[in-house]
């Protein structure tokens, strides 16, 4: 249950006895607001009456609600705007979030196909060198072989040389035996 509380405050020098829940002392500053706001009045026009000076008051504080309430409501429409375009920008914020994701787990993927990619490539330049030393070992084979054929030709050609002869001496010989 709410405790009212019974407080006494001054309003251009009468006093007024105010019942309600609120905290005292926020009770004191709006009668003092009052207070000075009628004391403004009254210093600017001393022929106003109480009455008219407390009506002007009531009327001027009024007009500062009012435009407190125009700008509070002008306010609450410009919030609205940003928290509006926030679900909108978290929306997009959340598909840059997966793009991003997605971009980076490409990005994994390519650099796993890169890491293939050098391993292959030097296993290639492995095999290629291999290669090459393996064709470097035919090339000092076939010259050695191509060296050898160049001895084996010699001698074949000083081989029927020689043959060439011992068939001349031969007919030489025969020739002789026949004569004799």
């Amino acid at each position: 249950m709410t405790n009212y509380k019974k407080i006494n405050v001054l309003i251009d020098g009468r006093n007024f006895t105010i019942v309600g829940a609120e905290d005292e002392r926020y009770v004191r500053e709006l009668a003092e607001y009052v207070d000075v706001n009628i004391k403004k009045l009254s210093n600017r026009n001393d022929k106003l009456s109480p009455a008219m000076a407390a009506t002007l008051a009531a009327l001027n504080i009024s007009d500062e609600l009012f435009n407190t309430k125009n700008e509070l409501k002008d306010l609450q429409k410009k919030s609205k705007e940003p928290l509006e375009k926030y679900e909108g920008l978290k929306k997009e914020i959340d598909e840059y979030k997966k793009t991003i994701d997605e971009l980076e787990k490409r990005n994994l993927e390519y650099k796993d196909e890169v890491i293939k990619t050098k391993m292959n490539m030097e296993e290639l330049y492995r095999s290629v060198n291999s290669l090459k030393e393996e064709l470097e070992g035919r090339d000092r084979q076939i010259q050695e072989l191509q060296k050898e054929i160049e001895e084996y030709k010699e001698k074949n050609f000083k081989a029927q040389i020689e043959l060439v002869e011992l068939k001349k001496q031969l007919t030489e010989l025969q020739s002789l035996s026949k004569k004799k």
